[in-house]
């Protein structure tokens, strides 16, 4: 393997990881917080929400998964 494509598949599983989903929400947040930022709305609470959320609802499927 050379060393470009580990390099690369090391960030994929440190970013991604096991849950997919997470990264793509918080993937979202981010783009949506620059777009409102470049409205010129003050978007500092979308973040730790969306952290919330998307937290929430991994614990959800967790347990719905496990038992």
């Amino acid at each position: 393997m050379s060393y470009v494509r580990s390099f690369g598949a090391f960030w994929w599983d440190f970013v991604v990881g096991d849950d997919w989903r997470a990264a793509a929400g918080i993937l979202a947040a981010l783009c949506l917080t620059l777009l409102l930022t470049q409205l010129d709305v003050n978007a500092w609470w979308l973040l730790p929400i969306a952290v919330v959320l998307l937290l929430w609802t991994g614990v959800r499927r967790g347990m719905r998964s496990s038992g």
